[in-house]
């Protein structure tokens, strides 16, 4: 199997460089039976393709549009595990649309994330989908953090993030009236949006120009077929077989992978390097009450501390109109584990054994055990949200909470890089 998918590789490869966009268009897909569509669309009229995405979060689907849309000769599936599309990832986070200031200048992540920015408020207008383009402060609450700030700023700059000022307290006043700071970046460019519906929309793109998407699909194996299957009238044109564990198959020409928390095993199974592995952290969120939400007009953060891969606690309001307090970073014990005892016994196993967790946690035990602090006593974390807006008390936070996952792109050798290998947003 190994030495076949390192061969598949290579002819991806060479199909990337000879054909634009890097596929192949390819005839007519074959007949065959398949399962039903996600939101009640059409059934799948065939279980060949020519290219399979797995994965039915924003990333796949993403990709999925733009394939069908630039090569609308290819038949094209989505796979996803659970019957309903970005329920995972994409239906759990800060929906935030971040400018881009974090990343390295001249990065691909700085990049993508500026020109992102620009196409997912341009997307969201043509569609229709809702959006607040309310802003951002970031702000520095104590003298050593305005360095900080202002190298923060630069990067902006260098990044190209639009309309971004760097303003002093009577401004931080006007913006946010119940916000302390002696010095703000005021990022005017961040919104929020709800990812999820923007992700269905791109899987209604996708199906009306002709894609199929099948949903309970939890892909189990994928294999180059050793021989033709009987009767199926296109010899090897489909080589490749991707199996659920309901012992259902899909044939195809090209896969490519989209498996966010699971990014790592697909990759092993299609005879990809796993490497870097993924290691689940869990964020927490509070709730402010309805009441107490004029505190909050737009997205509050702290500068971040290059030393930890994380952006910290921060005020994010929601499209619902609700405003989140958080999140804590803390291991997750599972890797679609919402809850704090959700609890799997193999990601455990590969977090332990096949990661580079306990470097990282060596490195950063004392921050460690502060985000655990704060997970375990909410006096902890509003007495850190107090340092923005002091007029916040317990008595202000609702009971629940709410969890997101977001992952660690961790290598056997781990070292730090800042806002690069994790943030939760």
């Amino acid at each position: 199997m190994v030495p076949a998918l390192r061969y598949l590789g290579s002819v991806y490869g060479r199909a990337r460089g000879a054909f634009s966009g890097g596929f192949l268009a390819a005839g007519a897909p074959a007949p065959g039976n398949l399962w039903l569509l996600c939101q009640g669309g059409r059934r799948a009229s065939t279980s060949s393709f020519d290219v399979v995405i797995i994965g039915g979060g924003i990333v796949g689907l993403a990709s999925a549009r733009a394939l069908i849309l630039r090569h609308p000769a290819l038949s094209i599936g989505v796979l996803e595990k659970e019957k309903d599309l970005a329920i995972h990832q994409t239906g759990h986070n800060s929906g935030v649309i971040h400018s881009g200031i974090y990343y390295k200048p001249e990065s691909l992540k700085a990049k993508l994330c500026v020109q992102g920015a620009a196409l997912i408020y341009e997307y969201c207008n043509q569609k229709g989908i809702s959006y607040k383009q309310c802003g951002k402060l970031i702000v520095a609450v104590e003298q050593e953090e305005i360095p900080r700030l202002q190298a923060l700023y630069e990067r902006g700059l260098q990044n190209g993030v639009q309309g971004l000022r760097l303003i002093q307290q009577e401004d931080i006043k006007k913006k946010e009236p119940y916000c302390r700071g002696l010095m703000a970046i005021d990022c005017p460019y961040t919104g929020i949006v709800d990812y999820r519906q923007v992700a269905l929309s791109f899987a209604q793109d996708f199906q009306e120009a002709g894609g199929s998407v099948l949903t309970s699909f939890e892909v189990e194996d994928i294999e180059m077929a050793k021989e033709s299957p009987s009767r199926h009238k296109d010899g090897m044109k489909y080589p490749i077989v991707i199996r659920n564990t309901k012992g259902e198959e899909v044939r195809c020409q090209y896969v490519v992978t989209c498996a966010g928390l699971y990014s790592d095993r697909i990759s092993e199974l299609s005879g990809c390097n796993p490497n870097p592995r993924i290691v689940p952290f869990r964020g927490d969120y509070l709730l402010l009450k309805p009441e107490k939400r004029y505190l909050v007009k737009g997205n509050i953060y702290p500068v971040p501390d290059s030393r930890f891969p994380f952006l910290g606690v921060h005020f994010t309001p929601r499209m619902d109109g609700s405003i989140w307090l958080g999140p804590n970073a803390v291991l997750a014990f599972k890797r679609e584990g919402y809850r704090p005892f959700d609890f799997s016994a193999r990601d455990i196993m590969d977090i332990i054994l096949k990661s580079g967790l306990m470097k990282l946690v060596f490195q950063n035990f004392s921050y460690g055990v502060n985000e655990m602090y704060k997970a375990c006593f909410l006096s902890a974390t509003v007495k850190h949200l107090q340092k923005f807006i002091p007029e916040i008390t317990i008595s202000d936070i609702l009971s629940q909470m709410i969890a997101t996952l977001a992952f660690a792109e961790v290598q056997l050798e781990y070292e730090p890089k800042p806002w690069i290998e994790m943030e939760i947003s």
